[in-house]
């Protein structure tokens, strides 16, 4: 990832966090000061929020390794670190900091469910399993139902997900995320009229989601209909669904439909589309051989 630009809300938080005598915000030279001399455990938990929910994910990483370099031990650093490491999808080396988070006896059901869910990403399914069910099952919240939905997919156990999935649904009130994996699930199945049914509902929640609406056409497309759906999209978002549209009737062995659609596709894009292109000349190649 680039390295970020600040919005204004961060802009305005980092503004609050000024040191008494300080006439400016604190800049990452002042911050690795105050890491060094061990003078901002007050402003701490505002930067650690800070990193954690705005900053590029690899920044916090650096900004809580060397913190914790300074503060061995510190609870809150260890669980910025290992949070850091997930979002910047570096597993391996978060579920080692989970797990000597875990055996530090401070661990609470929120870091077993954010170390279980880097377990699956990693693909440890069986560590995973077990992490998750050494939580309560009084704890109930939103990740556990959805990282328990996951791990019934894993097992094809369908009712058990759709049961999973319906709760942790109901437990947000930002569900399109959870809406479209529920769709996902169903494709996996081969359930594609649910499917579709599901990524509608995610979009209707957020429209400003990319992965529904690609999902939406991939449902849509095996079914046999290859036209774009009736959804917001920007002029990139209609070419890249067409090429994707394009590669599924070619599995689908409707070779003569793919040539339209990667065409559509190209002519769709504000830019040269390389991928459509390129599949479209492919495709030409083996149809004349």
């Amino acid at each position: 990832m680039q390295a970020h630009r600040f919005g204004p809300a961060f802009t305005g938080l980092v503004g609050a966090l000024i040191l008494a005598g300080c006439t400016g915000e604190i800049t990452d030279e002042k911050k690795a000061e105050l890491i060094e001399e061990g003078e901002f455990e007050d402003l701490a938990p505002s930067l650690n929020e800070i990193y954690l929910s705005s900053a590029d994910p690899n920044e916090a990483v650096i900004y809580f390794k060397a913190a914790l370099e300074k503060n061995p031990g510190n609870l809150e650093f260890t669980r910025g670190y290992a949070k850091s490491l997930s979002r910047a999808r570096r597993d391996d080396e978060a579920t080692v900091v989970y797990k000597q988070l875990l055996s530090s006896g401070k661990a609470n059901n929120d870091d077993r469910l954010a170390y279980a869910e880097a377990l699956i990403r990693k693909g440890d399914w069986d560590t995973a399993k077990a992490t998750l069910d050494s939580i309560p099952p009084t704890y109930e919240t939103y990740d556990r139902y959805r990282l328990e939905a996951i791990m019934a997919d894993r097992n094809r156990d369908w009712k058990k997900a759709d049961s999973f999935y319906e709760i942790a649904r109901g437990l947000t009130t930002r569900p399109a995320n959870i809406l479209n994996n529920w769709g996902i699930s169903n494709l996996s199945r081969g359930n594609y009229p649910r499917a579709e049914q599901l990524f509608l509902e995610s979009i209707t929640y957020d429209d400003k989601l990319f992965n529904p609406k690609n999902n939406l056409a991939i449902a849509r497309g095996q079914q046999g209909n290859y036209r774009l759906p009736s959804v917001r999209l920007t002029e990139t978002e209609e070419a890249i669904l067409l090429n994707n549209l394009g590669q599924l009737a070619e599995q689908n062995g409707d070779r003569q439909e793919a040539l339209g659609l990667y065409e559509e596709a190209i002519d769709r894009h504000p830019q040269f589309f390389e991928e459509a292109q390129n599949n479209l000349n492919r495709l030409r190649g083996e149809m004349s051989g």
